[in-house]
């Protein structure tokens, strides 16, 4: 016989384990070395599995930590150039206002000097639009 049968019952203890059976009685199974090493290989697969379980979780929160430390430097970062950006608005808009107001006092001393040059300017403005929109 060869290797692979070397645990294989014969046909008169395969006969008692089946009469055993019928009587309720059922003899003890002593694993075959296959069995063993196949027991063996499912408990090293399940030791490496929980190993490798155990290493992906510290992984996962390590990546977590970094990528909460990342956001929350850009989130940092964000604030300040909103915060720059906010007062460069601020500041253009605060001189923007006084440049109207500069070009607003310099018509008016215009108009009060010149009355007639700015009715015929302000006609000839309304002229041009009424053409244009009248279009």
């Amino acid at each position: 016989m060869t290797d692979a049968f070397a645990d294989t019952p014969d046909a008169g203890s395969a006969a008692n384990d089946l009469r055993a059976a019928a009587e309720g009685k059922t003899p003890e199974h002593k694993p075959s070395k296959t069995e063993e090493n196949a027991l063996a290989l499912k408990q090293a697969a399940a030791q490496k599995a929980a190993q490798f379980r155990e290493i992906a979780g510290e992984k996962a929160n390590d990546l977590k930590s970094v990528a909460s430390e990342k956001i929350e430097a850009i989130r940092e970062g964000a604030g300040e150039t909103a915060a720059q950006l906010r007062g460069a608005a601020t500041d253009q808009w605060e001189d923007t206002r006084e440049k109207a107001r500069e070009l607003h006092v310099t018509m008016e001393d215009y108009v009060r000097e010149n009355p007639t040059k700015a009715v015929l300017a302000a006609a000839g403005a309304g002229f041009v639009l009424g053409l244009l929109i009248r279009r």
